[in-house]
């Protein structure tokens, strides 16, 4: 009898924690929303703490409480953003096999999101710099995580398909087309995200593609 109250009392303190927890993890994810959309507006050093504080709608003490500096709010904005992207592509790929399609998924994957989320968009491409110490090394961790995820699945495309082409540039290529589509995107001309992701995808895989042997050689740039 003993036993069971026991047992019980420590599924209703567990079921109370996960409680607690979530109801933190939502809290944190509003408040970092409306600093990306403060660090977007204003920029990374134009911003105060004060200027954060009325935005999320917490008071400025209860602002230090749980964050002790804006450079710690915005190393959580960017672990949160590529956490989760790393996540969504991961159970994406997870489903399928073929390595063209893989590369398309990733493209997908990264326009769905940023696209969906064009504040952190722009705060990642111009604040990136901003982070030192161990906020810096534990955000570059990740972004290279991300890295590595695209050259894997690059270079499985290459062995493939007998491509030859240089796995580094064409990555970061990708990742130059994806990055500044804050800039210009227009969802009346451009399309959603899988419209966009597949005409994307297109023009980087026939240029990839370019480099399969064939006895003939490539054109150079004179």
């Amino acid at each position: 009898m003993a036993s069971t109250s026991t047992t019980a009392l420590s599924s209703s303190r567990r079921a109370a924690e996960l409680s607690s927890e979530n109801r933190f993890d939502q809290q944190l994810a509003r408040i970092l929303e409306h600093a990306t959309d403060v660090f977007c507006e204003k920029g990374y050093e134009g911003a105060s703490m004060r200027d954060l504080s009325r935005a999320s709608g917490m008071s400025l003490a209860g602002m230090y409480h749980y964050f002790r500096s804006k450079e710690e709010l915005l190393f959580l904005i960017q672990k949160h953003t590529f956490g989760t992207i790393i996540e969504q592509l991961r159970h994406r790929l997870e489903k399928i096999s073929d390595p063209e399609q893989r590369i398309r998924a990733f493209i997908f994957n990264h326009l769905e999101y940023f696209l969906a989320n064009q504040s952190a968009m722009k705060v990642l491409s111009h604040e990136d710099e901003k982070l030192s110490n161990h906020y810096g090394a534990a955000v570059r961790s990740v972004k290279r995580e991300y890295y590595a995820i695209c050259v894997n699945l690059l270079e499985q495309y290459k062995r493939t398909e007998k491509l030859d082409f240089s796995t580094r540039t064409a990555v970061l290529s990708l990742f130059g087309m994806m990055n500044w589509i804050y800039t210009w995107y227009n969802p009346r001309q451009d399309g959603n995200a899988r419209k966009l992701a597949q005409e994307m995808g297109d023009i980087f895989l026939r240029g990839i593609g370019s480099s399969r042997s064939s006895g003939k050689k490539n054109s150079r740039v004179q």
